[in-house]
């Protein structure tokens, strides 16, 4: 395969693109964290400890996947020099040491978002025990104000 020096730099746009993904989850996450810690200072429930658990997980993924993105980038620009200076074969090399790096960045954003469904699932199964529990609060009134009519 023969690389030109436009090859390795079309990974830039999209390593750009994911990396400002990235930094968004980060910051974001990040918010979560300091809203979490001082609701757990109020509150003390297992659940917040869970989900602070959850978060840091999530926080030393995207670290990784930043840091992955950033190598991919690096070892694209290495491709260029190599390229630029006509070592072909150590060219090719970095590229594929390019992709794959970008293909490890990728494997843990879809381990990030794993996490994050599995965070949102804790408070929905919060959300279903309150809306289960007021449920069976609303059928013991009906059942009890049926009575009173018969």
């Amino acid at each position: 395969m023969e690389l030109s020096i436009n090859t390795p730099a079309l990974l830039f746009p999209a390593m750009s693109l994911l990396l400002l993904a990235y930094t968004n989850r980060f910051n974001i996450i990040a918010s979560r964290i300091r809203s979490l810690r001082d609701l757990w200072e109020k509150e003390h429930q297992d659940q917040i400890l869970y989900q602070l658990h959850n978060l840091r997980r999530r926080v030393k993924l995207i670290r990784l996947m930043q840091g992955s993105g950033v190598l991919c980038m690096f070892t694209a620009i290495v491709c260029m020099f190599f390229l630029f200076y006509q070592y072909n074969n150590a060219a090719h090399i970095a590229f594929g040491m390019s992709l794959i790096l970008m293909l490890v960045s990728l494997y843990l954003s879809l381990r990030e978002i794993h996490l994050s469904v599995v965070s949102l699932d804790i408070v929905l199964s919060d959300l279903e025990k309150e809306m289960n529990d007021k449920q069976a609060g609303l059928e013991k009134m009906e059942q009890k104000h049926a009575n009173k009519i018969f």
